[in-house]
C-alpha cells in the first residue's frame, strides 16, 4: 500500500510551470448530481503535454494526489475528491487544440481538453462524422470521454469511446509520456496501452491528445417514434429492425412512460408525439444511397403493426422534427434532476434479461419502498438508466435512510441476471464498493497489480476505481 498522500500546498506551487495555476473556485470542485463535495488545494491548467509532464513529477515528488478534470460531467464521481488530503487539481480547459486532421483515412488527433462537440463539429466540417454522441457533447471533453469509455446513443452501432481510439498522447504517474498517437487500424506491437489508459478514469495516467476514428454520414437517415406495449414488444421490435436492416440502426432508446410524465410536468414546452406513452422506443437508422430512410422506417412500422409489436408511431418528416424527437430524449435527464432523483442506476444486462428485469424489479421496489421508477436508455446495447424518484408530494431527501438499500437491492438483481453495475458512466468514487462486492477476484488482482505497478505512489485519481486501502 502506497504511502499516505499530503496536501497540495504552496511548496508544490512553488515547483509548478509558470502560468498553470488558476484560482480554486466551486467549478473545479462541483459535480452534477451535487452529492459530492470536491476539494483542491491547488487549480493547475497546463497548456502543452510537457507542462503536464512537470506538474505529474513534482506531485510525484511531494506525494499529492492528482484529479484530473475535462468537461466535469462525470455522474459516478470520479472528478472530485471529497475526503483525505486536498489533491491538485488538474484541468485540460486550455488543451484544446485540433492537432490534424485526414479526411482520406477518416481519422481525427485531438487534445483531451477538445470539446466532443468541438471534435463532432471539425468532422463535419470536412465531410465526416465523429459517431460519439452524449447529451452533454457541447461540455464533455475527449479526454473525459476516453477516460471513463463513454457509450452514448449510437454506441448500438459505432461502439464506446474505446472502439473510436485508434491511439493516445498520455502522461504515466512518474511523468514520463507515452507518444501514441498511432493513425493505425493495425499495430500488432505488444502491450495495447491505450486500452489499458481508456475506461481507467484517470487512475493510470493523464490522457492528454487521442487519435480518433471518423467515418462517412449515411447518406439517408431517419427518425421514429414508435410507441410499444411492453419491453418484450421494444426487444422484439429492435430484432425486427436489425432483419430489415441489417447495419443500418444507428440508436434504438427505450423510454418508459414515467419520463414523457416528468418532461410533461417540468418542461412542458417540449411537444410529446406520442404523449401518455406507458412505453415508446425512439430509433434512427442510416442507410446507403438509394435505399431511403423513411421508407424503411414505414416498412419495419407495417411490419411490427402486423406482429403487435407497435401501437402507434409517428416518423420524422424533416431534420428539424428529427431533431425535435431527440430533444426530446435528451432532456429526460434534465426533467429527472428537476424532480429530484432518489436514487439513479447506470446497469446494463444481456438483452434477453432486461424484460424479466423490468418487471422483477419494479415488483421488488413496489415492496420496499414508495418510489416511481423512470427506465429508459440505450436498449440496443442493453444499457438502462434506471431512476427511482420520491412519490408524488414527498421529496428525496425524506428517502436517505433508505437509499443504499434501494441501490443495493437494484444492483443485485442487475448482476444476478448476468448484467453489470455500471455501463457507461463508470465505476469513480460512487461505485468503488460496489466493485469490491461483484468485481471478479481475478480481474481485482489484476488491476491491483496493475496499479501497484504504474502508480506505485498512489497519486493518481486516489479512491476512484479502486480503494486507497486496496488500490
Amino acid at each position: 500500500m502506497a504511502s499516505p498522500l499530503n496536501p497540495a500546498d504552496q511548496a508544490l506551487a512553488d515547483r509548478l510551470p509558470p502560468g498553470v495555476l488558476r484560482p480554486v473556485t466551486p467549478a473545479y470542485l462541483e459535480e452534477p448530481r451535487a452529492r459530492y463535495q470536491g476539494q483542491a488545494g491547488l487549480v493547475a491548467a497546463p497548456r502543452t503535454t510537457e507542462e503536464v509532464a512537470q506538474i505529474v513529477r513534482a506531485c510525484g515528488a511531494a506525494r499529492v494526489g492528482i484529479v484530473t478534470r475535462g468537461g466535469g460531467t462525470g455522474l459516478v464521481a470520479g472528478q472530485v475528491m471529497p475526503d483525505g488530503p486536498a489533491p491538485l487539481v488538474l484541468s485540460l480547459e486550455r488543451m484544446t487544440a485540433l492537432r490534424g486532421i485526414w479526411p482520406e483515412e477518416n481519422v481525427l488527433v485531438a487534445e483531451a481538453g477538445m470539446t466532443l462537440q468541438a471534435v463532432r463539429d471539425a468532422a463535419e466540417a470536412q465531410g465526416r462524422l465523429f459517431p460519439l454522441s452524449l447529451a452533454s457533447q457541447g461540455t464533455a471533453a475527449i479526454g473525459g470521454c476516453l477516460s471513463t469509455n463513454a457509450g452514448g446513443v449510437t454506441a448500438l452501432r459505432y461502439g464506446t469511446a474505446r472502439a473510436l481510439c485508434l491511439g493516445v498522447e498520455a502522461v504515466l504517474p512518474d511523468g514520463s509520456v507515452v507518444h501514441d498517437l498511432k493513425r493505425l487500424r493495425k499495430d500488432n506491437t505488444g502491450y495495447d496501452l491505450r486500452d489499458l489508459l481508456i475506461g481507467a478514469e484517470g487512475s493510470l495516467g493523464i490522457i492528454t491528445a487521442a487519435s480518433l476514428k471518423l467515418v462517412l454520414p449515411p447518406p439517408n437517415t431517419g427518425v421514429a417514434m414508435l410507441q410499444v406495449p411492453s419491453p418484450e414488444a421494444a426487444l422484439s421490435l429492435l430484432a425486427l429492425a436489425e432483419r430489415h436492416m441489417a447495419g443500418g440502426v444507428t440508436a434504438f432508446e427505450l423510454i418508459g412512460g414515467e419520463g414523457l410524465a416528468f418532461l410533461a410536468e417540468t418542461l412542458p414546452e417540449i411537444r410529446q408525439p406520442l404523449p401518455g406513452a406507458a412505453w415508446s422506443v425512439l430509433i434512427e437508422v442510416g442507410l446507403p444511397q438509394g435505399l431511403p430512410a423513411d421508407a424503411a422506417l414505414k416498412e419495419l412500422f407495417e411490419a411490427a403493426l402486423q406482429q403487435d409489436l407497435v401501437t402507434d408511431g409517428v416518423i420524422a418528416q424533416s431534420g428539424q422534427q428529427a431533431a425535435t424527437f431527440w430533444h426530446l430524449r435528451e432532456n429526460i435527464p434534465e426533467a429527472n434532476r428537476r424532480i429530484g432523483a432518489v436514487a439513479s442506476h447506470d446497469i446494463s444486462l444481456p438483452l434477453s434479461e432486461i424484460a424479466g428485469f423490468i418487471r422483477d424489479a419494479g415488483q421488488a421496489l413496489a415492496a420496499r419502498a414508495d418510489v416511481r421508477v423512470n427506465c429508459f436508455g440505450h436498449l440496443g446495447d442493453g444499457n438502462l438508466h434506471y431512476n427511482l424518484f420520491p412519490a408524488p408530494g414527498r421529496h428525496r431527501a425524506e428517502y436517505d435512510d433508505q437509499r443504499a438499500a434501494l441501490s443495493l437491492l437494484v444492483h443485485e438483481m442487475a448482476v444476478a441476471r448476468g448484467g453489470s453495475f455500471s455501463a457507461e458512466h463508470g465505476v469513480g468514487r460512487l461505485k468503488v464498493a460496489e466493485l469490491e462486492r461483484w468485481g471478479d477476484p481475478g480481474r481485482l488482482q489484476a488491476m491491483r497489480a496493475i496499479k501497484a505497478a504504474l502508480d506505485p505512489l498512489g497519486i493518481m485519481n486516489p479512491g476512484a476505481v479502486l480503494s486507497q486501502a486496496t488500490g
